[in-house]
């Protein structure tokens, strides 16, 4: 009995130990397996849903270009969290010791320099969005966090092991004698639930009662035990016990599908308001210029006046005209200030923060508008040699052809197939048309009945300190308890289940609807883009010709004042048409620039990296997509 009593001590001791090692696990390492699981889990479901596997992380690195020009350009800030959670005072009981902890990045986009304005690229705008904005980051996070319940609905399938270890003084006065004692066990316990609706579960007990009066008897106990319990009608089926499983699965591609999405919809709305931006300073450089004329006409209104060639009511208009032109002006330096500092939120940067953008993007835009303002002159000199018709000509309005479109002004009919090819969020909707006729099946599998079978087998025996004196436990295979049992629940009473049965058909029309809903949506948006690039086209070469009409205009009228031949009102016109014309043409570029993108948008053909990076749609056959 003694060998059997040591062998028995020390299952009790390595059953302990198994237990005490497993909850020693630091924070740490949960913490670093739990990244693991959901890594693994977003590259599996990026092949399933997109083809492949980008990079992904929701540790940013702690240098961002945020806290940098905080600290560089010594903006004010409230607090240490501000700068980010690395920042921040470790609390008591903090559980890790070095997390958050600083983690510079491999590849610094930007450096900004002390007492200098950032210089900001579209490119560079772009990856610092990606880097640096709290909404971008924050559907990252939701990625992360639909592979966590995933990680948690797939470990509810898997083997769950469960362990505690218990250490009980007792006195017990009820029988003749007061007995005091000890009752020291430890357990093990493992489960799993089956695909097909099963459930088993097993445990190892293992305890050892010790009597601190009459001798000091002991004994030891052991006993292993298994269930199982298999459902037979309701809750049966490996479709209905899977179905939060696979929703966790269809959720994670979802999130993948709709964080694309984003990055498109962000990527097109910073360059929509960077673009903007460089536009109201363009506003800001012709009222300047406008403000300057305007204040030349008004001096020379005055000598002229002075001279007798001209009416004090003229030096008037051109002043009226000059307050005006600088209230412009102020009107656009200020909306420039707030575009700029709008514009800075968006990508997650301090509204304070010094920075410029690059004008060389609006620059290219607007450059080959030259072209069309040297035709234009070339044109008008060739008129003046021609006879212009009779006024009673007949007047025939010809529409803009398709002659200088862009490459993406395809045929509607094909835009619209690549939109309901390409649009993630399309896919989404369909999917969950999907999800919700699984809903209807889940709903009718609970009106059944439910027929379950248990059975269960206990070898051994526990003690305690009222058995202390019996011999040490022992499992035998002849000597168990076995048992077996079926219930019915007849579905006498099953309202709740009757209303969430018919409730889910109203969810399923509603999710068929969602998805006619979103395809109109997809092609009154594509048909708008195609309109609005058309539009933006034709306005374009409008407002060059109106530019350079409006600037021969200036001259001639200068020189027919100075001449005393024209009045300052009409100069004081033409000057406010030029300011009209030039705004006009950077408008017109800038627009159909933004039409070309949220085209692309809109019918999911913009590719964006892990970066922040676009990769545009370039037709592979030109001819193909135009008429």
């Amino acid at each position: 009995m003694a060998k059997a009593q040591s062998r028995l001590y020390l299952l009790i001791l390595a059953l302990s130990s198994v237990l005490f090692t497993q909850t020693m696990c630091t924070s740490t390492k949960y913490r670093l397996k739990a990244d693991k699981a959901v890594a693994n889990i977003i590259q599996e479901k990026q092949e399933q849903a997109l083809g492949k596997a980008d990079e992904f992380s929701i540790e940013r690195p702690s240098d961002i270009l945020r806290r940098r020009l905080l600290i560089e350009q010594d903006l004010p800030y409230a607090s240490e969290a501000s700068l980010g959670a690395d920042k921040l005072k470790t609390i008591e009981h903090w559980p890790e010791k070095d997390y958050p902890k600083a983690k510079p990045s491999v590849d610094q986009i930007l450096s900004p320099e002390a007492d200098k304005p950032l210089k900001l690229s579209l490119m560079q705008a772009l990856q610092v969005g990606a880097r640096n904005s709290f909404e971008y980051q924050s559907h990252k996070e939701d990625v992360f966090r639909s592979a966590l319940n995933l990680d948690l609905k797939r470990n509810e399938f898997g083997f769950t092991f469960r362990g505690e270890v218990e250490s009980l003084y007792k006195t017990d006065s009820t029988g003749k004698k007061t007995v005091r004692g000890t009752e020291n066990s430890a357990a093990l316990d493992l489960s799993k639930t089956l695909k097909g609706g099963a459930k088993l579960s097993t445990a190892l007990a293992v305890d050892l009662a010790h009597l601190l009066t009459q001798g000091g008897a002991s004994s030891l106990g052991i006993v292993a035990d298994a269930t199982i319990a298999i459902p037979l009608l309701r809750g049966s089926g490996r479709h209905i016990v899977t179905e939060p499983l696979t929703q966790a699965e269809r959720n994670v591609v979802y999130a993948i599908y709709e964080f694309e999405r984003f990055k498109k919809t962000f990527a097109v709305s910073i360059a929509s308001d960077y673009l903007a931006v460089l536009k109201q300073l363009n506003q800001v450089e012709n009222a300047a210029e406008n403000y300057r004329n305007l204040i030349a006409a008004a001096r020379r209104t005055r000598r002229l006046t002075d001279a007798g060639r001209a009416t004090e009511i003229e030096v008037d208009q051109a002043v009226q005209k000059k307050l005006s032109a600088r209230n412009r002006w102020i009107v656009a330096t200020e909306s420039y200030k707030g575009r700029i500092d709008s514009f800075k939120s968006l990508i997650g940067l301090p509204p304070d923060a010094e920075i410029e953008l690059d004008r060389t993007e609006l620059d290219q835009l607007i450059a080959p508008t030259s072209k069309i303002m040297a035709d234009t002159a070339s044109e008008e000199k060739s008129s003046e040699n021609r006879q212009a018709p009779p006024a009673d000509a007949t007047i025939e309005l010809v529409a803009p052809g398709r002659e200088n479109a862009g490459p993406l002004e395809m045929d509607e009919s094909l835009a619209i197939e690549l939109g309901l090819e390409n649009r993630l969020d399309l896919r989404v909707a369909q999917g969950k048309v999907y999800d919700t006729q699984r809903v209807v099946v889940v709903s009718a599998d609970a009106l059944r009945a439910e027929l379950t079978l248990f059975g269960k087998a206990k070898l051994g025996e526990s003690r305690s300190i009222a058995t202390a004196g019996l011999d040490n436990a022992e499992l035998r295979t002849d000597k168990g308890i076995f048992s077996a049992l079926l219930t019915l629940d007849l579905p006498f009473e099953r309202t709740a289940e009757r209303n969430v049965y018919r409730n889910s058909f109203i969810v399923l029309e509603r999710a068929v609807r969602d998805v006619q809903k979103l395809e109109d949506q997809m092609k009154l948006s594509i048909r708008k883009r195609l309109r609005d690039m058309y539009e933006s086209r034709e306005s374009l070469r409008i407002q060059a010709r109106a530019v350079s009409v409006a600037e021969k205009r200036v001259k001639s009228t200068s020189l027919f004042f100075e001449a005393g031949r024209a009045q300052v009102r009409d100069l004081l016109e033409a000057q406010d048409a030029l300011l009209s014309a030039k705004n006009g043409l950077t408008a017109a570029a800038v627009d159909y620039r933004v039409a070309e993108l949220e085209f692309q948008r809109d019918t999911g053909l913009l590719e964006i990296d892990e970066k922040g990076i676009w990769q545009e749609y370039t037709p592979e056959e030109i001819d193909n997509v135009k008429d």
